[in-house]
C-alpha cells in the first residue's frame, strides 16, 4: 500500500514554487499526518508566511532552520497568516508577534481554546484507518483479530482527543462531546494563567472577500467553511496560485465533525468546494499537508464524491435496519470496528444531519437523550 501524500515526514529542503513563494516542510506528530507546509512569501520588507506548524520549542528551532535555508530569521517574519484554528497551523503565531512584532491574520472568527466544543481531528476516519495499516504493514482487508497490539493501541490513542474528558457533557446525538485529552487542558489552563497562552491574538482579521498585498500582488481571502468554520483560502490570481490549507488536501480528505457553529458543516464544505473550484485560472494548488498540485476541478469532484458515496452508504444502512437508529448505531455499520468512537460518530452525525435538513432523513430525540434517524 503507497503511503499518501500527506503522511510523508517533512524534508529539510527548501522548495521555491510559482510566484517565488518557498515551501517550508515542518514536522508534525498528528494521527494521520507526517508534515505541515509552511508557505513562505519574500517582499522588500521581509517575509510573510502561512501555517507557522504546532506550538512548542521543538517546531519552533525546525522552523527557524528552514528559514535561515531561505536566507530569513523569525525577526523578518512580519505577517503571519493562520489559514483555520488547528493547531499545526497556528502554533507559532503568538511567539512570532510576541517577539518579532508580527502581524497575525486569520478568519475574524478563529476561535481555540481549551474548552470549545468545535476542536476535532485534521483527517477523516477512513484516512486515519489507512495511515496506521501502511503504518503497520497490514493490508485493507486485515480483519480485527489479525491487527497487532500497536495498531489497536495507536487507533484507540488517535480517539484521545474526543473520548478522553467523559463528564464534561454530551453530544447533540447523545454520545460523548469531542474535547481535547485532560492533560493538554491542564497545559493550556496553565499557559494562560502564566500568561504564556499559545493561542494568537488575531490582530487582523479578515473576511470573504478581503485582500492582502504580499510581495506586492492582491491575494484574495475565500472564506471556506467545512472542515473548521474559520477555514479560508487565499488565492493569487496574478501568479495563479490558490493557497489551500486543508481544504482541498492531494491524496486525503480532512475531517467534517457534527460539531460545528453550521447546522450543516457538510452542506458548507460542499459550498466551500465549488466555489474554489470555479476560481479561474488556477495553475497551482499549495495543499498544507502533501504536495502542490494543478488539477483544483478534478480533486474538488473526487473529494465530494467520496462524500456522495458515504451519504448513500448511510441510506442502505437505513434501509437495512428498518427502523430509526442512533447515531452509535448508523456510524458502526459505516466504520469497521477498529475506528468506533467518538470522531467515527461525529463524522456520522454530520452526514445525517445533511440528510435530514434535506429532506430525506426524519429525526427523533429519545426517552434515552439519543437522537434516532431514518431515511425516506
Amino acid at each position: 500500500m503507497a503511503r499518501r501524500q500527506e503522511q510523508e515526514p517533512a524534508r529539510s529542503e527548501i522548495t521555491e514554487l510559482t510566484g517565488g513563494v518557498l515551501r517550508l516542510e515542518l514536522p508534525i506528530r498528528l494521527p494521520g499526518l507526517g508534515h505541515v507546509n509552511c508557505y513562505a512569501i519574500p517582499d522588500d520588507e521581509g517575509v510573510a508566511i502561512v501555517d507557522p506548524g504546532l506550538p512548542g520549542p521543538g517546531t519552533w528551532k525546525v522552523l527557524g532552520e528552514r528559514l535561515a535555508l531561505a536566507g530569513f530569521e523569525p525577526r523578518h517574519v512580519h505577517t503571519v497568516i493562520v489559514t483555520h484554528s488547528h493547531p499545526d497551523h497556528f502554533g507559532g503565531a503568538a511567539r512570532f508577534a510576541k517577539e518579532c512584532g508580527s502581524k497575525v491574520v486569520a478568519h475574524r472568527r478563529f476561535s481555540f481554546g481549551p474548552f470549545s466544543q468545535t476542536e476535532e481531528p485534521e483527517v477523516s476516519v477512513d484516512d486515519l484507518a489507512a495511515h496506521h495499516r501502511h503504518a503497520h504493514g497490514e493490508p485493507d482487508d486485515a480483519e480485527e483479530d489479525d491487527l497487532p497490539e500497536t495498531l489497536r493501541d495507536a487507533i484507540r490513542d488517535a480517539h484521545a482527543i474526543l473520548e478522553h474528558s467523559r463528564s464534561v457533557g454530551r453530544t447533540p446525538w447523545g454520545g460523548e462531546r469531542p474535547r481535547p485529552p485532560f492533560y493538554a487542558r491542564v497545559r493550556w489552563r496553565f499557559a494562560q494563567w502564566l500568561g504564556r497562552s499559545f493561542v494568537p491574538v488575531i490582530t487582523h482579521p479578515v473576511e470573504h472577500g478581503d485582500v492582502l498585498t504580499l510581495a506586492g500582488r492582491e491575494w484574495f481571502v475565500t472564506h471556506t467553511p467545512g472542515h473548521t468554520g474559520d477555514h479560508i483560502c487565499l488565492h493569487d490570481p496574478e501568479s495563479g496560485v490558490l493557497m489551500a490549507g486543508d481544504h482541498v488536501l492531494p491524496t486525503i480528505t480532512p475531517h467534517i465533525g457534527g460539531i460545528s457553529s453550521s447546522p450543516d458543516p457538510l452542506a458548507s464544505f460542499f459550498y466551500s468546494l465549488d466555489r474554489v473550484a470555479e476560481i479561474q485560472g488556477i495553475d497551482q494548488v499549495l495543499p498544507a499537508h502533501g504536495h502542490p498540485f494543478d488539477d483544483l476541478p478534478g480533486r474538488t469532484r473526487a473529494i465530494k464524491r467520496h462524500h456522495e458515496e458515504r451519504l448513500e452508504r448511510v441510506r442502505q444502512i437505513s434501509r437495512d435496519l428498518g427502523v430509526p437508529a442512533t447515531v452509535q448505531a448508523f456510524s458502526q455499520q459505516l466504520f469497521r470496528k477498529r475506528s468506533w468512537g467518538p470522531m467515527a460518530e461525529s463524522e456520522t452525525y454530520a452526514h445525517l444531519e445533511h440528510l435530514r435538513i434535506a429532506g430525506e432523513a426524519d429525526r427523533t430525540d429519545g426517552n434515552d437523550g439519543a437522537l434516532r434517524y431514518i431515511t425516506g
